[in-house]
């Protein structure tokens, strides 16, 4: 009979062989813009915002954009957007001015429906639980985490009752828009002097925390983006000043009734991640500034697909397709 270690071996040669049958394909690159916002309608309707006030609009699955400079944004780095269909969407400039911006035009037009020239205000990441109820966080402001909320599709925006309370010199990271999940619970992921999870049902704003044991201590490492699905809430990050560190870079919650009760991967990403997205079953894709890797077992085991950098990875709202983005204008999809 087999031993253990030889079972073992060809259980792991048998996934990695599923996994690389998974690639990521180019599909857009050379704008001059870092683009961090990715928003996925369905298999056609996918929205990109980035630096330089760049915005771009795909209704054919990410063959083709329409890219436009918003006028009188061209200084904005809009970090997140937030689509509901080729028409409507929401974007959030991080940096000051802080804005949050919306169009019903497809792009046409953009209307302020909210703005802060204070310097303490730095938006971070956007999400809704529907198409009315959504939240934007920003970096805290008085020990406070900056939460707003709107409950008309972001027409009006207000702080949010009780926000979580920050630690001192902690953070979240405005770096694929993936800090902050929305559901019936709100999910906030943390880095710098410590690593977190907040948590809170949307309707009571009652927070629980848990420190994450990922590397922290420094502005550049924490936890960076959270997704949930399958068994698992999958939480990834590391350190983007050394986007090669492979230590902490991934941390699982099981959930309740799960077959994996460890928080620690047996196989992590190789490296730095700044967003992870769940596909479906028990699958999960992550990407950074040090590659791509993906699981099919909901965390346990990673395998890199890709070597190029991407800074975003989003799985359509209705639909299967994937869409990475990333600097200079990059776009790929992800291929089964």
């Amino acid at each position: 009979m087999p031993n253990r270690r030889y079972i073992l071996t060809t259980i792991f040669l048998l996934l990695v062989i599923c996994l690389k049958a998974q690639t990521i394909t180019t599909l857009q690159q050379g704008k001059p813009t870092s683009i961090r916002g990715l928003s996925v309608v369905d298999d056609k309707v996918a929205w990109v915002s980035g630096s330089k006030g760049t915005i771009g609009l795909s209704t054919d699955g990410g063959s083709n954009w329409i890219w436009q400079q918003i006028k009188g944004f061209e200084k904005s780095d809009f970090r997140d957007i937030e689509a509901f269909s080729d028409k409507e969407a929401v974007i959030i400039s991080s940096g000051s001015p802080a804005y949050i911006l919306k169009t019903i035009d497809g792009g046409t037009s953009w209307n302020i429906k909210y703005q802060k020239t204070d310097t303490a205000y730095f938006l971070d990441a956007m999400d809704f639980a529907d198409k009315l109820h959504g939240f934007v966080l920003g970096d805290p402001i008085n020990n406070k985490f900056l939460l707003l909320e709107t409950i008309d599709g972001g027409e009006t925006w207000k702080p949010a009752v009780n926000p979580p309370t920050a630690l001192k010199d902690e953070a979240a990271f405005a770096a694929s828009g993936t800090c902050l999940r929305v559901d019936k619970t709100i999910t906030i992921v943390t880095g710098g002097s410590n690593s977190r999870i907040l948590t809170s049902p949307v309707g009571g704003k009652a927070w629980t925390t848990k420190e994450l044991p990922l590397t922290n201590g420094t502005g550049s490492r924490g936890a960076f983006s959270v997704a949930y699905g399958g068994y698992q809430k999958v939480i990834v990050g590391g350190n983007y000043a050394n986007d090669k560190q492979t230590d902490s870079v991934a941390y699982l919650l099981p959930q309740k009734n799960a077959n994996y009760k460890n928080n620690i991967p047996v196989v992590g990403p190789a490296g730095y991640q700044s967003c992870v997205e769940y596909i479906k079953d028990n699958t999960f894709l992550s990407t950074g500034t040090s590659g791509t890797n993906i699981t099919k077992d909901g965390g346990k085991v990673w395998l890199k697909i890709d070597d190029n950098s991407y800074n975003v990875c989003r799985k359509a709202k209705n639909g299967s397709l994937v869409i990475l983005a990333g600097d200079r204008g990059k776009i790929a999809v992800l291929k089964f």
